[in-house]
């Protein structure tokens, strides 16, 4: 399974999760840290093309920069 980690705003933590876990059986999202609004997101095996598709259209509706790893912004990872 692939991981990938984004900050994006606080207020946009909960639509992106729904919209993403939207998708059932690509995704699971995960909030890292609420305060710094960093979001986990496990991709399943098979679906990184999809994925990566979805994502680009949400880095356009919303502000995520996606980080290396959570490790490098919080010790909850």
């Amino acid at each position: 399974m692939q991981r990938k980690w984004f900050i994006i705003n606080t207020r946009d933590i909960a639509l992106v999760q729904f919209i993403l876990e939207g998708y059932e059986g690509l995704v699971t999202v995960s909030t890292i840290d609420p305060k710094e609004a960093i979001i986990q997101i496990l991709i399943m095996p098979d679906f990184g093309d999809d994925v990566e598709g979805i994502l680009v259209h949400l880095k356009d509706r919303f502000t995520m920069k996606e980080i290396p790893s959570c490790h490098t912004q919080v010790n909850s990872c």
